[in-house]
Formats: structure tokens, C-alpha cells, sequence
């Protein structure tokens, strides 16, 4: 637990890596890949937890870190390796609980009076938190400790209950999971899966525990806005950023503040 420790980058490289290698002793290296595969989401994770572009990234990386990763490729090799193993970040996904919480997050990849201006815009124009982006959307389910246990990405156009229905189906006899408004389908489109539960404004104040966690990446790992323009590239994005958020979370200890409730926290983190 380290609430009340302050790491240096290296002491926070060093523990995920150790978390990680943990994780990842079943997989099996490459032998035509100098790195190993718990090094390679190691970097994933640093990379979404930075919070920068990669070109800003392997620049960081390169110039303080290359001691810690000698064996580091090309960058656009090295990118490319993190979008292909994109599926091993299912490793640190947490278990289902009795309640579960889900929330649709907008992210922005390119500014509004920009649509439109290249034929290989991945982005599409949306509505998030009241206002007009040009990007992606990401779909998460958190169980009642925070935690991600399931999560997709779809274009900023669609609508949350259609796109990321099947989250919660997934969960049926597992876990009632609680959603807004905007998870809703009449009966005329299928209705509502029948573990979802849907809470009104100012009901089930259980649900801040996603506002808190999407709160918590755009601060640390500026999740709001992203420069990707491949979607297989922003999708691995998201993948390493739930990873890295579930395991930065257990890095640092059940935080039972005062009130007696659980307060997540990734701050001491930040790179």
C-alpha cells in the first residue's frame, strides 16, 4: 500500500512491472520479439497512465527510461506491438460483484471545426457531458469496488444502451448493474436487459463510484481528448488504461476515508 508514499517514476515503473509480470507468467514469449510480454504492457500501461502523444511518449521513454527497457524497438514497431497485444490488458480485469455500475465516457479526438477535413477521420460527431466532440466513446462497467470488469468503445454517435447493451447482458446472473437514463431501450427495440437497473437523478448515489473513476483518468491521465487516428490504436488505448487504472488502484491499498466509505485513488501515480 503506498496512500501515504510519495514513489519516483522508477519505484512506480518497478511495481508495475512486478504486478504485471505477475499476471502474465502464463504467456508465453515470442522468440522472434526481443521484448517480453509483461514488458510490453508494462509499457502499455505507462504509456496511458503519461497521458501524452507517442511520438511525446518514446521520447520520455527513450531519453529516461531506455536502462529499464533496453531492448526497446522502433517506435512505430513498438506501437504496433502494443495495438496487437491489446487483448492480453484482459488479464486485469476484476471479478463481477453482487452490484455493478455502468456509464458511457466521450472522447474527443479531433476538435469539432476540424469534421470532415481528412478522409480517414475515425471519429464521429456526438453529444458528451452537454456538448458537441468528434471522436470516440468509451463503455465500462465498474463492480461495487471500482474496479473495471468489462468495457468496450464505440463512435461518439451512437447510443449508449444500444451500443454497449451487450456489457450488461454479459452479466445476467451475475450482477445487477446499475445505469442512466441513457441506457435505456423501449420495448419496440428489445427492451432493457433484466439485470439492469435504471436509477433516476438523484437515486443511487452507488453510481458516483464511476463518475469518481472516469474523473480520476481525465485528471491524471488526460482521458479526455486523445490524437490517435488509427481505431484499432485507440482502442488499445483504452484497453491499457483500464488495465492501468484497476491495477494502480490495487497498488494503492482500500482507502477507507473517514465517512466509512471506499475512496479510490490514482494521484500518487501520475507521471
Amino acid at each position: 500500500m503506498f496512500t501515504d508514499e510519495l514513489l519516483s517514476t522508477e519505484d512506480i515503473i518497478t511495481e508495475l512491472f512486478v504486478r504485471v509480470d505477475a499476471k502474465m507468467q502464463a504467456v508465453e514469449k515470442d522468440p522472434r520479439c526481443k521484448l517480453w510480454p509483461g514488458e510490453i504492457v508494462t509499457i502499455g500501461l505507462l504509456f496511458s497512465i503519461k497521458g501524452v502523444g507517442c511520438r511525446a511518449f518514446d521520447r520520455w521513454l527513450r531519453r529516461d527510461w531506455l536502462k529499464l527497457f533496453p531492448h526497446l524497438p522502433e517506435r512505430t514497431r513498438l506501437f504496433r506491438l502494443l495495438t496487437a497485444h491489446q487483448r492480453w490488458t484482459d488479464y486485469f480485469l476484476a471479478d463481477p460483484s453482487f452490484f455493478g455500475v455502468i456509464d458511457g465516457f466521450g472522447i474527443e479526438l479531433i476538435h469539432p471545426c476540424r469534421e470532415g477535413r481528412s478522409p480517414q477521420q475515425i471519429g464521429k460527431k456526438g453529444l458528451s457531458n452537454h456538448r458537441w466532440i468528434v471522436g470516440g466513446k468509451l463503455g465500462v462497467v465498474l463492480n461495487g469496488q471500482g474496479l473495471v470488469i468489462a468495457w468496450d468503445a464505440a463512435t461518439a454517435n451512437v447510443y449508449d444502451g444500444k451500443a454497449f447493451r451487450h456489457l450488461i447482458e454479459r452479466f445476467d446472473g451475475q450482477s445487477i448493474v446499475l445505469g442512466d437514463n441513457g441506457f435505456h431501450n423501449s420495448p419496440e427495440k428489445g427492451g432493457d436487459p433484466p439485470n439492469l437497473k435504471i436509477c433516476k437523478r438523484k437515486t443511487w448515489s452507488e453510481r458516483i463510484v464511476v463518475e469518481t473513476m472516469l474523473s480520476m483518468l481525465t485528471t491524471v491521465c488526460h482521458f479526455k481528448k486523445v490524437s490517435h487516428r488509427i481505431w484499432q490504436s485507440f482502442v488499445a488505448r483504452l484497453g491499457y488504461t483500464m488495465a492501468a487504472f484497476n491495477v494502480l488502484v490495487q497498488l494503492n491499498g482500500l482507502n477507507i476515508g473517514d465517512d466509512g466509505n471506499y475512496h479510490p485513488s490514482i494521484a500518487n501515480f501520475s507521471l
